[in-house]
């Protein structure tokens, strides 16, 4: 009897970049959980996604929903990202992260970051942030899976999408201060990073995100990731790079 075919590819590192960008680059995710009062059968909702400094996608639900109901039970969940374009849905790419919820508590300086992250990348959210029956979750990847298209099926690891850099506490210091400099004083630089290195229409881009791995940029309801070349040391590095990443018009 022959073997049965492996169908997946050896994950190498284009498949990892595509992995983080389709999950740092999300908006909005299927979020599976597994619903404690219907004897284990799964429960699938849609939530918006956020990306902590580390690369860890973060959710903000109500703890009335089902699915908060469901992760506080039973803390294992998926998360389904990637957008269908045009023709088939099963063309485009898509990325399954098996992951651990972790409840986040309200009085503590990773709430505030959380926070301040969340309300730029849906600034929408504002209106129910603070309710007391809110809260946010950070989703710890513990593996993932990965279809880039018909054919190229790969499975990756929780370290192939973490954002693991010495600079990252010193980034997310700055983080509120480089983002509104930037915005604020190089929006032609910002519009290059989103039409020229992610390929975005044009449109009035902001930068509501950087991190060790890259910038997240958004236009309304448009979400685009720049991924930098390698993740940054030191945080004395990101100026440079942006720089680098600015040819015909870096000052």
């Amino acid at each position: 009897m022959s073997e049965k075919p492996n169908v997946l590819r050896e994950t190498d590192e284009e498949a990892r970049k595509l992995a983080r960008v389709l999950l740092r680059s999300a908006r909005s995710g299927a979020l599976a959980a597994i619903e404690p009062a219907s004897d284990g059968f799964p429960f699938v909702s849609r939530v918006l996604v956020g990306i902590d400094i580390d690369g860890t996608p973060v959710i903000l639900v109500s703890r009335l929903s089902t699915h908060t109901q469901a992760l506080t039970a039973d803390r294992r969940a998926s998360l389904l990202t990637g957008e269908p374009g045009k023709g088939d849905p099963l063309a485009h790419p898509r990325l399954t992260v098996q992951c651990e919820a972790e409840a986040v508590p309200r009085d503590c300086a990773l709430h505030l970051r959380l926070r301040e992250r969340f309300l730029r990348r849906h600034p929408k959210s504002k209106l129910y942030v603070d309710f007391p029956d809110f809260g946010f979750f950070r989703l710890n990847p513990l593996r993932a899976s990965l279809n880039g298209g018909f054919g190229r099926a790969y499975v990756l690891t929780a370290e192939d999408l973490a954002i693991a850099s010495p600079a990252a506490a010193a980034i997310a210091e700055m983080e509120g201060g480089a983002i509104e400099h930037m915005n604020a004083d190089h929006a032609e630089a910002v519009r290059y990073y989103a039409t020229t290195h992610c390929r975005a229409p044009e449109g009035d881009w902001k930068i509501v995100g950087i991190d060790s791995a890259g910038l997240d940029l958004s236009d309304g309801d448009r979400l685009r990731r720049l991924e930098f070349e390698t993740p940054l040391a030191d945080a004395a590095e990101l100026r440079p790079i942006l720089k680098k990443t600015l040819p015909l018009i870096a000052s």
